[in-house]
């Protein structure tokens, strides 16, 4: 068994088949995605060449999920966007200021966890959602802040991104309670009402 601090060496052959070196079995897409998950580090080589292509296959890994049609992750706006970066000056700032975002949302993952199971109760801890995105909105300015050398100009930008999100939370708030209302409609008015959230 490798070193549990070391990552898993995973070989990829010309026949495109993906080769586990620490259990010397043939793994699929699927069995990568789940160690993933499981928080099994691994780094993915070309066989033939030895380059390290871990980025290309975790990049499979994604398009794969994303056609299984079940829950899409990526909207349609935020692709575009990523793709219109390329090439783009602030590109270099994006891969950080990602990490830095889904850092910061796994940091808040339990809360919301917690928050979204009971929102179908008449429970809509908007206040609390909304103190987690301004925690956020600082997390993100001071990553900025450490990763751009100019931050004047391209900070404002990323600012009025991010400050984009405390309308997303009022907008899911607004969208939670349409839902409410419906349900109250159909189950004769019985549940509780959201007009005063």
């Amino acid at each position: 068994m490798p070193n549990p601090a070391s990552p898993i060496t995973i070989k990829k052959y010309a026949n495109r088949r993906l080769y586990n070196t620490a259990t010397s079995s043939y793994v699929t897409l699927d069995h990568l995605c789940q160690m993933v998950k499981d928080n099994e580090e691994f780094v993915v080589f070309d066989a033939k060449t030895g380059d390290d292509i871990t980025r290309s296959v975790l990049t499979q890994i994604i398009v794969e999920e994303e056609g299984k049609g079940g829950q899409n992750l990526l909207p349609i706006p935020f692709l575009r966007q990523l793709i219109g970066f390329y090439g783009d000056s602030l590109g270099g700032l994006v891969p950080k200021y990602l990490e830095h975002s889904m850092q910061a949302f796994h940091h808040h993952e339990a809360q919301m966890r917690q928050y979204m199971q009971h929102a179908f109760d008449g429970l809509f801890p908007f206040s609390a959602l909304e103190e987690v995105n301004k925690q956020n909105v600082v997390f993100f300015e001071n990553a900025v802040k450490m990763f751009a050398p100019f931050y004047g100009a391209a900070g404002e930008g990323v600012r009025a991104a991010v400050s984009g999100g405390e309308a997303t939370a009022e907008a899911l708030q607004r969208k939670l309670a349409d839902m409410q209302d419906q349900l109250n409609r159909l189950t004769g008015g019985k549940g509780k009402s959201t007009d005063k959230v």
